[in-house]
């Protein structure tokens, strides 16, 4: 037979001013009146039939009897707010970690991750870069934005956009060297990214230019020869949705129509192993509306 449970708010009453040593505090943090608390206090006293706070002039103290179930009841109640934070999602956070290559991150990614923030505030994204090819097993990462065919072993991949290359300058490169065909090109200097090496020998012979795509300034990243464009420096290969912003406000123009297509394009990756979560469910449907959506303007 099971025992009979004390009632749970004279309870709770009990534990709040034995922990404070005052019925005055108890009511302020259950923001009730002391007389609701001494009620409360009454009611548990009778349903035991012992006496649990001694009533001093300045305030109360456990009797050996209120001890002993302060005791047992505080812990209780620990255990209890414990289990419910186990189990609890209100205030909780989903972390959701992506690697991303730098000139994704800071040319896509980065400028409108506050729109997915602001629509999952709960999601807390933590994003690092690198163009290394993620390990899964041993990095602690949900998804991974890569760049390929999408034929990854073990890897499910999502497209997210295809690889379209374009040459950009700025306008006042534009204008001082009067780029008019893609030969023009063998008159400047040629900006190149060292993460993707063979583009401009891609897009020169898409374009069937005559032009030795081999000089001009290497860098580390697309990002930073997309800069040293803006800054009159020549004129780089970008993939053309890093730039379309750019080319919409005419901070940078595209001197030439042809497009060459890489047949690549950029990926989100996770093992074929995990199902995806929900907040890695929600980032993808976010990039794909994100993307779809740019595409039409």
């Amino acid at each position: 037979m099971q025992t009979a449970f004390p009632p749970l708010n004279p309870l709770r009453t009990f534990e709040v001013a034995a922990r404070l040593c005052s019925l005055t505090l108890a009511a302020e943090e259950l923001n009730v009146s002391q007389v609701a608390v001494s009620r409360q206090v009454k009611v548990l006293e009778e349903y035991l039939g012992v006496i649990l706070f001694r009533r001093l002039h300045r305030g109360i103290e456990l009797t050996d009897e209120g001890r002993l179930l302060y005791e047992g009841v505080s812990r209780a109640f620990n255990d209890i707010a414990n289990a419910t934070r186990l189990v609890s999602r209100r205030g909780r956070r989903d972390i959701l970690a992506i690697q991303s290559y730098t000139t994704f991150s800071q040319r896509w990614l980065i400028p409108r991750l506050t729109h997915f923030h602001d629509a999952h505030p709960r999601i807390e994204i933590r994003l690092s870069s690198s163009i290394m090819p993620v390990d899964f097993e041993t990095q602690n990462l949900d998804a991974a934005i890569r760049a390929g065919k999408g034929d990854w072993d073990g890897l499910h991949c999502e497209k997210l956009v295809d690889i379209e290359l374009i040459p950009i300058c700025s306008p006042a490169f534009q204008r001082q060297h009067n780029l008019r065909h893609p030969d023009d090109l063998r008159r400047v200097r040629l900006l190149h990214s060292m993460a993707r090496p063979t583009d401009w020998q891609a897009w020169i012979k898409r374009a069937g230019a005559n032009v030795d795509p081999t000089p001009g300034i290497r860098f580390e990243s697309s990002a930073l020869a997309y800069e040293a464009a803006a800054m009159d420096s020549g004129v780089a290969l970008a993939v053309k949705v890093f730039v379309k912003r750019q080319l919409q406000t005419e901070s940078l123009i595209a001197p030439f129509d042809t497009v060459c297509f890489s047949g690549e394009g950029y990926f989100l990756t996770w093992p074929k192993t995990v199902p995806p979560s929900p907040p890695l469910t929600k980032f993808l449907d976010w990039m794909r509306e994100t993307m779809r959506s740019e595409a039409e303007v």
